[in-house]
């Protein structure tokens, strides 16, 4: 493990030595030929490949049978786009946020109830922690080198989390676009930061919907013209939602309407005006500064209800959520992947 450390093939934590053997048995888990490419980024001249993917997952710590849910992740965040943009370089500090469905949760013993962003389990650590030492050893990206994060977020050690189907009064995040209820699948996306709502304070939807609201639209957020969220409730604030007659839609579609902010709030943040170039918010009097309304009308941070991604995940014992702030002004469908073990690649619906 000190060799391996010293060639800087490992994220500051001890890694599983690899032999042959020992990734034969991986590889084993699909039939995609080794040197299949699952994740190209052009602009560095490398790519990775079910081969080093799999390295990288026993590396990680994985148990080969992980191995099919670690091939899902990586088409993902290869539909999902942002990776190949080279945004794993930015100074933002971003990270990917994995989120499996499906009967391979209980196959593998992911966990999507208590502590769920916490340790305690193999399958979630190991198997988000195989992506990152894929970014690592693949791409290079190590920190003080490609990787120009300022920060950075302690996602990038792992994010992987399932999602709680079974105490969720809603269907299945899957099945939502296009698949099965029995299909497993995996959910990519480039994420910048979690911040937890403890909210336990009120049974009507709309209160709790405007704190989630306030925490999207937050100030220090905006990054760009609009941005996007993942949403990971509660069980508890999940039915709350559904007791009182909403959908995840129903709720994409208030928070869309109430993530705002007036332009006077705006304005003391520096941010009322957005860059002619990048579309990044900036103050009025920026040379770069679109022409904008001088008003103190609402401004959305959304540009769709589509914007907001709605998981259910966590324990059902208290009124405590998360929005995870993603990257990017999103819309239309999140890059859902398939799992799938020997007898075919995994596909997006």
């Amino acid at each position: 493990m000190e060799y391996y450390a010293d060639q800087g093939w490992t994220d500051g934590l001890p890694v599983v030595p690899v032999t042959e053997s020992y990734l034969a048995e991986f590889l084993a888990q699909t039939d995609r030929d080794p040197g299949d490419v699952l994740l190209p980024m052009p602009q560095l001249n490398r790519a990775c490949t079910v081969r080093l993917a799999a390295i990288n997952a026993a590396l990680a710590g994985c148990r080969p049978e992980y191995f099919p849910v670690v091939l899902a992740a990586w088409e993902s965040l290869a539909a999902e786009g942002y990776p190949a943009k080279g945004i794993w370089q930015s100074t933002t500090g971003t990270a990917p946020f994995l989120i499996v469905n499906g009967p391979v949760r209980e196959r593998i013993g992911l966990n999507s109830k208590g502590n769920v962003f916490g340790s305690g389990f193999r399958a979630n650590a190991t198997i988000g922690r195989a992506i990152r030492l894929g970014v690592l050893n693949v791409f290079g990206l190590r920190p003080h080198e490609l990787d120009q994060a300022t920060q950075g977020t302690p996602a990038k050690y792992t994010f992987c989390i399932a999602e709680n189907e079974e105490e969720s009064p809603w269907p299945a995040l899957h099945t939502e676009f296009g698949l099965a209820a029995t299909d497993s699948a995996v959910t990519a996306i480039v994420i910048r930061s979690c911040v937890h709502i403890e909210a336990r304070h009120t049974r009507v939807p709309e209160q709790l919907a405007t704190d989630i609201a306030g925490t999207i639209s937050r100030t220090g957020a905006l990054i760009h013209e609009t941005i996007s969220a993942a949403v990971v409730l509660s069980p508890e604030h999940a039915r709350l939602f559904s007791a009182a007659g909403w959908g995840k839609s129903d709720l994409g579609q208030f928070l869309f309407d109430h993530a705002v902010r007036t332009r006077e709030e705006l304005a003391a943040a520096g941010k009322e005006a957005v860059s002619s170039r990048t579309r990044w918010r900036l103050p009025a009097d920026h040379p770069d500064a679109l022409p904008s309304d001088t008003g103190d009308g609402a401004v959305r941070v959304l540009n769709s209800p589509a914007a907001v991604l709605v998981v259910v995940a966590g324990a059902g014992n208290a009124g405590v959520s998360a929005v995870v702030e993603t990257f990017g002004p999103r819309g239309g469908p999140p890059p859902v992947t398939r799992v799938t073990g020997r007898g075919g690649a995994p596909r997006c619906a």
